[in-house]
């Protein structure tokens, strides 16, 4: 019997030397889904980028201009001079409206009404949100927005759709700058 346990005792002991097994996961998934993802939006991308060029070739007298953010603009009414632009916190009013690339109106300036808004501390869409910081009081803008600068993926669940890109004509009323204590 003494023989019996210091054989198992013996074989434990190997057993119990092995090195610890690394589990696998039951299932493995590839990144298809995203990589198919990236293909789409690159894709639109390059769709939408190259109908704003056919726009812009379409407008030889328009002097259009590239943001650093990622969409284009060209000055109707350009104010010449020192102005202020508005800063972080300061209110301006504006209007606009908004058409798509094949010019159909989407909404009018009479459906939008003339807006209100704290720079970067409201709601608005990425774009039209950076194309105010360019603006100076008194000036129109014409904005051509990629659908990922306008309302991207999930539109505004009214009249604009799934990734639609537009064109918005913005009038800069007035700049209040905000108050520094």
């Amino acid at each position: 019997m003494k023989k019996l346990i210091t054989i198992l005792l013996v074989m434990l002991a190997f057993i119990s030397c092995n090195t610890p097994e690394a589990r696998r996961p039951v299932s493995v998934k590839t990144g298809s889904f995203v990589d198919q993802s990236v293909k789409r939006t690159k894709k639109l991308n390059s769709e939408q980028h190259e109908r704003i060029q056919q726009i812009i070739k379409s407008n030889p007298d328009e002097e259009f201009i590239a943001s650093q953010n990622g969409f284009w603009y060209c000055y109707n009414v350009k104010v010449e001079g020192d102005s202020i632009i508005p800063k972080f916190g300061d209110i301006v009013n504006f209007n606009y409206n908004v058409t798509d690339f094949n010019n159909n109106t989407i909404y009018t300036e009479k459906e939008l009404k003339v807006r209100n808004y704290a720079i970067d501390q409201e709601e608005l869409f990425s774009g039209l949100r950076e194309g105010l910081k360019l603006m100076k009081a008194g000036e129109t803008i014409t904005f051509l927005f990629p659908s990922d600068k306008a309302y991207g993926y999930y539109g505004d669940e009214n009249k604009i759709g799934t990734n639609i890109p537009i064109i918005c004509k913005v009038t800069l009323n007035t700049i209040i700058q905000k108050e520094t204590n």
